[in-house]
């Protein structure tokens, strides 16, 4: 090993993560890891001619974040398409199709995603009509925020062979009117009809893609992701082999815990795989599976009945789920099921309890709840019974919902994103962006955490915020509970001696800033394996 330091960061404010040593002055880095940590004296003695030291000036650092649920390959392919999610009304979204529609030529499919009708001053979900009257010549297909609603045109429906006379899908829902034709709108993976028409993207996009949204994640802090699956698995084989792409070519620069589709396991036990195979980068991650939709689409299932539509819709059954699981579970493959509403927790609660109970896992790494919208305080008591389990929370999504759970659950809202109630439990609570659903800016996620606000800043006074957590809780939620919940605890999510060296620098200090003022903060420097990968 090398008698000098690398890079020395000094003069600063360091929130270890790590217990043992919470705070320090300055950091130092050797090749992949950190070498030095403490006070400035003594961390400034590793330097020599060839070491790079960068003054702090009081900045703050932390460990690189890590999000545990990101629809990494999805947001790196909507690079091209329209993102609706600072469109502020009805109006704004049709202007933003037709633009689209006038820049990329008659004929060409017209893409976006990320709307979010609750907000409008509308409140008004567009249908085919609507589109029709801005795209015309163009097939159109737009997704909710949420992803489990999209909205074709009539041309989009056409080009997909969806009339009057074609069936729900499996697990999907094609809405229609009183004259049984249908109106654009797709729930779950009635979204899929859509898809298997779209034109293929091609490898040389996709890898270029990959490559600016891994830089992209740089400047939000984020040196880890989990890349997680969307329903129906159309996208398993195309994401793992664009991650091994980038991996065979040393240019991967961001750790990828990748999971795959639930609907694979039977493959994925033959082959011997298991959750944590693979290299520090690049892990083989969950078996991903879906308990039920969004609220948004008003297909989360739920113990009581939407204030404007019916209890929602399991999508795969729980018996289902269950034998999977179970095979998984046994053949160490970790599992992580998709749980929005309230009766689809604590169907899922209940699996896994069952599962605990015959004691025959080898799985060394903990299957997940993901989202854990909204759940009921008895089966918060029963989560809290599991030992092998963790969850993962979407504050980023709880600033885009405030106003479609009031309107569609009412006072039963207390029961969603009861992120203090999760963490009481002392099951891991890791913190995550669900992007392109949400912003995937961890500092967006810190801020809704805490303030339980939308980014606009309301309500005034927080929503149900007996449910907010600290600034400390949250940053623990992107840094040392997912790296301790994904057996990575001993290399990751601390800035400690001998751990990767994965840094992140700040500018300003969120634990002493006013709540409000953290989504202004922004990274200024990203370090990823030693490396310095970003500097504003």
């Amino acid at each position: 090993m090398k008698d000098y330091a690398d890079i020395i960061l000094h003069n600063g404010r360091i929130q270890t993560q790590d217990q043992a040593y919470p705070r320090a002055q300055a950091v130092a880095v050797t090749g992949k890891k950190i070498t030095g940590i403490g006070s400035d004296r003594d961390v400034l003695a590793l330097a020599s001619g060839h070491t790079r030291v960068i003054d702090l000036d009081k900045r703050l650092v932390l460990p690189g974040f890590i999000d545990t649920h990101f629809h990494f390959y999805e947001w790196a392919l909507n690079y091209d398409s329209i993102d609706f999610s600072g469109v502020s009304s009805f109006k704004e979204m049709q202007a933003a199709v037709s633009n689209k529609a006038r820049a990329i030529g008659k004929g060409n499919w017209v893409l976006g995603q990320g709307f979010n009708e609750s907000d409008w001053p509308e409140n008004k979900m567009p249908d085919r009509h609507d589109l029709d009257r801005v795209a015309p010549d163009n097939p159109v297909c737009i997704w909710r925020c949420d992803l489990h609603l999209s909205v074709a045109n009539s041309l989009g429906l056409q080009l997909a062979g969806i009339t009057s006379a074609t069936p729900d899908p499996e697990d999907g829902v094609i809405a229609r009117d009183a004259s049984g034709h249908p109106t654009g709108i797709l729930r779950e993976l009635a979204a899929n009809l859509i898809r298997n028409v779209l034109p293929r993207t091609s490898r040389e996009t996709v890898r270029e893609n990959m490559l600016k949204a891994v830089q992209d994640a740089h400047g939000l802090g984020l040196t880890s992701i989990h890349d997680i699956r969307l329903m129906g698995g159309l996208d398993g084989a195309d994401a793992l082999k664009a991650w091994q792409t980038l991996r065979q070519e040393d240019k991967l620069f961001l750790r990828c815990h990748v999971s795959l589709p639930g609907e694979m396991t039977d493959q994925a036990v033959a082959l011997g795989l298991f959750t944590g195979f693979g290299d520090d980068i690049l892990k083989i991650g969950h078996l991903k599976f879906f308990c039920d939709g969004g609220m948004g689409a008003r297909t989360g299932w739920m113990t009581e009945k939407y204030l404007d539509a019916g209890f929602g819709m399991p999508l795969t059954p729980v018996a289902e789920i269950e034998r999977a699981a179970l095979k998984a579970d046994s053949s160490g493959l970790s599992v992580m099921v998709h749980a929005i509403g309230d009766r689809a927790n604590r169907e899922i609660i209940d699996m896994f309890t069952r599962i605990e109970r015959l004691g025959r896992t080898r799985c060394i790494i903990p299957h997940r709840i993901e989202h854990v919208q909204m759940v009921l305080p008895k089966d918060l008591e029963n989560l809290s019974a599991l030992k092998n389990i963790a969850v993962s929370c979407q504050p980023n999504n709880l600033s885009l919902d405030i106003s479609m759970i009031d309107e569609c659950a009412g006072s039963r809202g207390k029961y969603a994103y009861n992120l203090k109630n999760i963490l009481k439990t002392g099951i891991p609570l890791m913190l995550s962006s669900d992007a392109p659903v949400a912003d995937p800016n961890p500092l967006a996620g810190i801020y809704s955490a805490v303030t339980r606000k939308r980014m606009n800043h309301t309500p005034k006074n927080g929503w149900y915020m007996e449910q907010a957590l600290s600034v400390e809780e949250a940053v623990r939620g992107y840094t040392i509970t997912p790296a301790t919940a994904s057996g990575t605890g001993e290399l990751l999510g601390s800035v400690s001696k001998g751990k990767l060296a994965d840094i992140i620098v700040l500018d300003r200090d969120i634990f002493e800033i006013d709540p409000d003022d953290i989504p202004e903060a922004t990274v200024d420097i990203t370090l990823f394996n030693g490396r310095i990968v970003y500097e504003r």
